[in-house]
């Protein structure tokens, strides 16, 4: 049976539309904040991507504090600052500052990639071995962030006793195996990273080593999200965000020809680029608020995080507003989502 009791909240990619301006992004990020605020969502995250033309969302935490000095209840936060990038201290400051000007609003969601390629990594001035760190570097984060530093003579100010709450982001074994060693949540990437989600969640779950007594795994599963008026027209978008995604990965890409692309599409390369979205919820509201729910119950999700994936911010907006009503019509407590 799908389960109709789980919460939902958003990752928004802080998309730049074509033709459109990083400005217009941070635009269309309040927006939709405001309206998931409106509507109940619990929270909406934002991730840390670098070198990227069509994502806006690189300086995080100062996008966050952006939302979050326009929106009043809502939780908003990383998912994720991609921590080897970054020093725990300078993270446990930034995220200190703004759970301070936002009490019990913020959310540090933590991963280890770089959040892009190779070259970028470099102009990071990111270290080829910093990923080797993450599992001691969200400890020294997490003791910046309690009452108790682990560098003796080192506070972050403002960050400690800010107790902001962590949660390890993942595609892969790896997350679930050091979530459920630390007794954190654990936030799966499975909106592009599809192949591991049961397995990760399953070697979570029981791997999971409570840090105290009230401590439960907790998991957030991330899925697609398009919804249009009929379901043709919702697939039809789909395949054209799919298809554009893939070229947004392909050197080259951006003038492949649409026969190439099928061409390409056809090969297993083109196949496996393709499953990286995988889980999806695509049809009408009350198709996608069904398909929400059967992915919670295949995911094994404490929360669902929907990925507005349209082709516009319009049609983002109109996707996360429709589901939100289905989502309470189909709940039988008519709860918020």
């Amino acid at each position: 049976m799908a389960r109709t009791d789980v919460p939902l909240s958003i990752l928004d990619l802080a998309i730049i539309d074509r033709d459109g301006s990083a400005g217009d992004a941070f635009s269309a990020s309040v927006t939709l904040a405001q309206r998931a605020e409106a509507q109940g969502f619990r929270r909406v995250w934002y991730a840390e991507h670098h070198n990227m033309a069509s994502i806006a969302s690189s300086a995080t935490s100062v996008l966050i504090a952006h939302v979050a000095a326009q929106t009043t209840s809502i939780r908003l936060g990383a998912g994720g600052i991609m921590l080897p990038n970054h020093s725990p201290l300078v993270i446990a400051e930034q995220f200190g500052t703004l759970a301070t000007l936002h009490p019990d609003r913020i959310d540090l969601g933590l991963g280890r990639a770089p959040g892009s390629d190779q070259t970028t990594m470099r102009a990071l001035r990111r270290s080829a071995v910093a990923a080797e760190r993450f599992p001691d570097d969200v400890l020294e984060l997490q003791g910046y962030l309690s009452e108790t530093s682990r560098v003796r003579g080192v506070t972050a100010v403002p960050g400690t006793g800010t107790q902001v709450p962590i949660y390890i982001l993942g595609s892969s074994m790896f997350g679930a195996q050091l979530a459920a060693a630390l007794g954190l949540p654990y936030a799966i990437a499975s909106h592009f990273a599809p192949q591991s989600l049961e397995a990760a969640v399953a070697t979570y779950r029981s791997e999971f080593r409570a840090p105290d007594a009230d401590a439960q795994p907790f998991v957030i599963a991330a899925v697609n999200l398009i919804v249009a008026d009929d379901d043709d027209r919702a697939q039809h978008e789909f395949e054209a965000v799919r298809r554009a995604r893939v070229k947004r990965m392909l050197t080259g890409g951006p003038t492949m020809s649409d026969d190439a692309m099928d061409e390409f599409l056809a090969s297993p390369e083109g196949r496996q680029l393709s499953e990286m979205m995988k889980h999806r919820a695509v049809g009408t509201p009350e198709r996608a608020a069904n398909e929400i729910r059967d992915f919670a119950q295949l995911a094994d999700a404490d929360e669902v995080m929907v990925v507005p994936a349209g082709l516009n911010a319009a049609s983002r907006l109109t996707s996360v507003s429709r589901v939100a009503d289905a989502w309470r019509r189909g709940n039988r407590s008519g709860s918020a989502p």
